[in-house]
């Protein structure tokens, strides 16, 4: 058995989680996950690893407004609708359909950011397939996140990592959307499935780590070497040419139900 024991989304890619005590499950990922970020004038999108400052953007959905805000640069507020120029972008090199969010959210965003940007919102209109190469049979979707459409890490692998650190890092440097209990350090990487009350999720891919697990979650900034340094040593894996922590999860069944902070579910080994 296996517990999740904390539950988070990122509406804006490379912003703030959204801790929730709940929140609801869809083919691509949690509700409004990764729905939105931000990208060039030309569509190119941007991360911590462009810009560490979007770590310190704080995110909400409410009342169908996103509100984004951050110290010293007040906040802006923009309507969540699907109307707006049309273009196209990319995340990874997966082509995505996008809807420029307008002038307010840009020039806040510009401001912040030192540089011209725009906020877009993932088309709903459209579809993002996760790589086959991994779901194998099945078909997956995720908006705009890196590939798949969730991300699970478990409690164990986190404190089995920080025991071999000067100085611990907290979960929030691995931006999970599952953080699971009840697992060995990296049992994460032996599951085939875990399944509760109609919803059930499956393990595909390692997820390979880069610089913004380095980056304070809080305050944008870079903080050294750690923990990529340490990972490299007992992570790294030569297949994905990179260090794995976590595991890409994707949406078998259970779209438009709830998941749960503590909800208790079966697991099955690969």
């Amino acid at each position: 058995m296996v517990t999740l024991v904390s539950l988070h989304s990122y509406p804006v890619k490379s912003c703030r989680a959204i801790a929730h005590e709940s929140a609801l499950l869809t083919a691509a990922g949690l509700e409004h996950d990764r729905e939105w970020m931000f990208a060039t004038p030309e569509g190119r999108f941007l991360t911590q690893r462009d810009e560490p400052r979007l770590a310190a953007v704080s995110v909400s959905v409410q009342r169908e407004v996103l509100h984004l805000s951050a110290a010293g640069a007040g906040g802006v507020a923009v309507p969540v609708g699907l109307n707006g120029p049309r273009m196209r972008t990319r995340v990874w090199g997966d082509p995505c359909d996008a809807i420029d969010q307008g002038s307010v959210a840009a020039e806040w965003a510009s401001a912040l950011l030192g540089r011209e940007v725009r906020l877009l919102r993932f088309d709903t209109a459209s579809s993002r397939r996760s790589d086959t190469a991994w779901t194998g049979e099945l078909e997956a979707f995720s908006l705009f996140a890196d590939g798949f459409p969730l991300l699970a890490v478990s409690r164990a692998s986190l404190d089995d990592l920080n025991s071999r650190l000067e100085a611990p890092v907290p979960m929030e440097r691995f931006r999970p959307n599952l953080v699971l209990d009840g697992l060995p350090a990296f049992g994460e990487d032996l599951l085939h499935e875990i399944e509760c009350g109609g919803v059930r999720l499956r393990f595909v891919k390692p997820c390979t780590r880069c610089v913004v697990t380095t980056t304070d979650q809080q305050t944008g900034e870079r903080m050294g070497e750690e923990p990529i340094r340490t990972l490299r040593t007992y992570r790294w894996d030569p297949a994905l040419r990179g260090v794995a922590f976590g595991q890409n999860v994707i949406v078998v069944e259970g779209a438009g139900h709830a998941l749960r902070r503590g909800q208790v579910f079966a697991a099955t080994s690969k």
